[in-house]
């Protein structure tokens, strides 16, 4: 904190708003919790508003505090591309991006693009979050992320995609699954076999609801889960079938572990992997070289797995 440009009290409102109590915040800076009540109370009486509901177990924001929270984190962001501007002044490319990506990447690209950041660029540092597509546009708009890497971002005119490659539409299945004996695999074909489904916050199963609401009628042979490693070993096990996308079980298909049925409807869902800035802020240099590695290493990893999955080309 002492290297930030960001007015002290301002800092620690937000550590009482992100930890929900003035306790949490004060042993998080290791300092008396009195020091932070008493900035917390002066930016309220500067303001004439509160800023926190005071409740038995805890500290809620109230509508002027989320309002200054937002702030806060736009201006922490954009603290942090004014001292990257101001390191390449010297030629020095220093700073810290920070990423909002999903749970699949965890364990395909993101350990692969941690090391190649730290080799080619050691000064960049990385700060990186995982949760759903909704959750990466809410991280970046409100100035939380630099740029997300995503799955099937939707177009919004607050938000720049910076890169995107299409991605089919799918299922996967264990490598003896029957489904894998028909020359073209239909939606009708997938859903007669039990169905692994993730949770409303994918667009792939806001789609399912709304194209095969029929789907959804009756539980009978579906299981519902936020778990995608749930889903793929459920997948593995070969007695479900589940709807994902190549990268999300791109480790699977490379081992062989799964495959990946594309489906052959017209109006199945385009699906695409994509990376995003907030439209209202230039592209800096640092978040342009993050962002360059991890669409090389999307692409890489997809065309190591459908290498590896697919002897011939894709259909």
């Amino acid at each position: 904190m002492s290297r930030s440009l960001i007015p002290a009290a301002l800092h620690y409102f937000d550590r009482v708003a992100s930890t929900g109590s003035i306790q949490a915040a004060a042993r998080a800076q290791n300092i008396a919790a009195s020091a932070i009540d008493r900035q917390v109370i002066g930016l309220e009486e500067r303001l004439g508003v509160k800023l926190f509901d005071r409740m038995p177990k805890g500290m809620r924001l109230t509508a002027a505090g989320e309002t200054l929270v937002r702030l806060v984190h736009r201006w922490r962001a954009e603290e942090r591309n004014a001292v990257a501007e101001i390191f390449q002044l010297q030629g020095v490319q220093q700073g810290q991006v920070n990423i909002f990506a999903m749970d699949s990447h965890a364990t395909t690209i993101l350990p692969q693009l941690v090391q190649d950041i730290a080799a080619a660029h050691p000064l960049i540092g990385l700060s990186i979050q995982i949760g759903s597509t909704d959750e990466a546009v809410a991280a970046l708009l409100s100035g939380q992320a630099d740029l997300i890497v995503a799955f099937n971002l939707p177009q919004r005119s607050d938000m720049r995609t910076i890169w995107s490659l299409p991605l089919p539409f799918g299922c996967i299945v264990a490598p003896h699954h029957p489904l894998l004996t028909r020359p073209d695999v239909k939606f009708q074909d997938v859903v007669t076999y039990p169905i692994a489904l993730q949770s409303r916050s994918l667009l792939i199963r806001r789609f399912l609801e709304v194209q095969y609401s029929w789907l959804f009628a009756e539980p009978h042979g579906r299981v519902e889960t936020n778990s995608l490693h749930l889903v793929k070993n459920l997948a593995r096990s070969g007695n479900y079938v589940a709807f994902t996308s190549e990268l999300d079980a791109a480790t699977e298909l490379a081992e062989g572990t799964l495959r990946f049925l594309p489906l052959t409807e017209i109006d199945a869902l385009p699906q695409s992997s994509d990376i995003a800035i907030d439209a209202s802020k230039p592209l800096n240099t640092l978040v342009q070289i993050v962002a360059d590695t991890a669409s090389r290493i999307i692409e890489s990893v997809l065309e190591s797995t459908r290498m590896n999955a697919y002897p011939s080309p894709i259909r």
